[in-house]
């Protein structure tokens, strides 16, 4: 693709994370990939190597869970 997504959810980047990670692909790459299709809007490394490590755990969803409490 040649063109950047410039318009994505965080949700969408969370399923290409889970996605990639289950393909074997480390945090790193995956943060770079995204960074070339997402540009400003991607999110952070961290963040992608958080969700690889819950991805790891057995959370299979990529949607926020519903929490109490203020938002």
């Amino acid at each position: 693709m040649d063109a950047a997504l410039q318009d994505c959810t965080v949700v969408e980047q969370r399923g290409v994370v889970r996605f990639d990670w289950a393909e074997g692909v480390k945090p790193v790459e995956i943060h770079c990939r995204m960074l070339a299709q997402y540009g400003q809007s991607t999110v952070s490394q961290r963040k992608v190597c958080e969700w690889v490590e819950r991805f790891k755990s057995g959370q299979t969803r990529v949607i926020d869970e519903c929490r109490s409490g203020r938002p």
